[in-house]
This record gives structure tokens, C-alpha cells and sequence, in this order.
């Protein structure tokens, strides 16, 4: 399997810096694997629908993905006569620097069961080209 070293090294360091969030009860867990044609990232978002989910390529070229998390559950007790409702509001909004061997318009996303995956498919290896210039 092809081994990238830039993505692994780069992604260690932007999650561990202090520009990035957190594990914690807003920012959901990610995931990150490659393959040989792939990079393909998971992020945790239980009981999510795709229509809270938006995931596309900004003006610096980079990954951005938001997720805008609304649930609402109400109780109804007979017997002491009273409503409760819980509001669980959770944003999550960020940007990933891509690898440059990400095909940019072939970049996939899909929500199931809670768990949002973005495909990253990678290019065609560039040949490397060595040679002698002849100076004139």
C-alpha cells in the first residue's frame, strides 16, 4: 500500500495544534484512513441528516465541512402537569489543508448511520521526469 507521508504527518499536526478543536462535546470524532486510490475521513455525527451536513472546497482550496446539529425532545408527565423540552444545539465548522494528490472534483460525501464519510480519491501518480538541459 502506498504510504503518503506528507497527509498523516500534516493532519497529526493540525489535530494536535490549538487551532483546531478538541475532542469534545461540539467537535465530532474524525477518522482518517488512505488506501492505495483513497483518502477517506469519518466523522462521528449520531442521529445527523444530510441536510444538516455541508461539505465543499473553499476559495484557498481547502476542505471545509459543517455540520449543523438540531434535536429537540419533549416530555409530557400526566401526572404532575408540566412540559419539559430539552434543545441540544451543536455546530461544527472546519477547514482541512488537502494533500496535493487529492482529485478535487472527484471528492465524495454520504451520511450513514451517523457518520458522515467524505471519499478523497487521489491522482494518477505523476512521472518523474530526469534528464540533462542542454545549455546553449
Amino acid at each position: 500500500m502506498f504510504r503518503s507521508n506528507w497527509f498523516p504527518t500534516v493532519f497529526d499536526d493540525f489535530m494536535k495544534s490549538d487551532f483546531a478543536p478538541h475532542a469534545n462535546g461540539t467537535a465530532p470524532a474524525v477518522n482518517v484512513k488512505e488506501s492505495d486510490k483513497a483518502y477517506i475521513m469519518e466523522l462521528a455525527a449520531p442521529g445527523i441528516k444530510k441536510e444538516y451536513c455541508r461539505v465543499g472546497i473553499n476559495d484557498e482550496g481547502n476542505l471545509t465541512i459543517a455540520i449543523e446539529n438540531k434535536m429537540e425532545h419533549k416530555e409530557e408527565d400526566k401526572k404532575h402537569h408540566y412540559l419539559r423540552r430539552e434543545f441540544s444545539y451543536s455546530n461544527y465548522e472546519q477547514s482541512y489543508a488537502l494533500p496535493d494528490d487529492v482529485e478535487r472534483n472527484g471528492i465524495s460525501a454520504k451520511v450513514e448511520d451517523g457518520i458522515l464519510t467524505i471519499t478523497m480519491p487521489k491522482t494518477a501518480p505523476k512521472e518523474k521526469v530526469t534528464k540533462s538541459i542542454e545549455i546553449k
